[in-house]
């Protein structure tokens, strides 16, 4: 069982251009949670910026997006001590939803490798935890992904997992990721998998396509699939967020 999984190409907080007014997607995210783990409180969201670094600015803006809806708070691998009790389990197991933000998907990886993040965040999607994130966040959570990591875009057979295949996140919003992720699969350096724009993202639960959504008009999604020596977009029904 790999509970529920909100994966985004692009948008939420990350790409708004006023954080304080609520995207759509993460709306959605916060209605994924049926019943906070605070008595009586709101849900609790962390956010795990590993791949830009811990970025003060990007935590910045989470912080400012949630406010009021949500009880914040980080996982931050560059600075430790700001885990309360120094005890990473028990803080990722006390959310209700964890949040990953773009970056290097590769650099992502290492260190919560390094950490045992990994581990312990399939065991909290296990006990009900919502996953998400954006770009690199959206990269993790599959078996392989399309990333800049390292410079020029190129394949990654290294996810977490948790989701079948093979993802590429920012489909329209850069000119070369849409070309890339065709050629990656079509020649079988990729497993198919999921594409889906800036604005759209798919959700998932134990590990099926429930559906793909956007909080963007005309976003799309699509399944990628190899068909001889091309690469074959399916695309997906796709519901607008109000």
């Amino acid at each position: 069982m790999t509970g529920t999984i909100l994966t985004m190409g692009g948008g939420g907080f990350s790409m708004a251009d006023d954080v304080s007014v609520p995207a759509p997607l993460d709306d959605l995210l916060l209605s994924l949670v049926p019943v906070p783990r605070g008595a009586d409180g709101p849900p609790r969201v962390c956010f795990v910026g590993t791949a830009s670094g811990d970025s003060p600015g990007y935590i910045e803006r989470f912080e400012t997006a949630f406010a009021g809806r949500a009880e914040t708070s980080t996982v931050q691998l560059f600075d430790y001590g700001t885990i309360p009790g120094g005890d990473l389990r028990a803080h990722v197991l006390a959310q209700d939803v964890i949040y990953v933000g773009g970056g290097s998907t590769a650099n992502l990886l290492v260190l919560w490798r390094l950490h045992g993040l990994d581990a312990l965040l399939r065991e909290a999607a296990g006990a009900g935890t919502v996953l998400t994130g954006i770009s690199a966040g959206m990269n993790c959570w599959y078996d392989a992904s399309v990333t800049d990591s390292y410079g020029p875009l190129a394949g990654l057979s290294d996810g977490v997992g948790l989701l079948p295949g093979s993802a590429c996140p920012h489909y329209d919003g850069e000119a070369e990721r849409r070309p890339t992720y065709l050629d990656l699969v079509a020649t079988g350096r990729l497993p198919d998998g999921y594409a889906a724009d800036d604005g759209a993202a798919l959700l998932w639960r134990d590990g099926e396509l429930v559906e793909a959504v956007s909080e963007r008009p005309g976003a799309r999604a699509f399944r990628v699939r190899r068909q001889g020596d091309e690469a074959v977009e399916e695309p997906l029904d796709v519901r607008l967020l109000a």
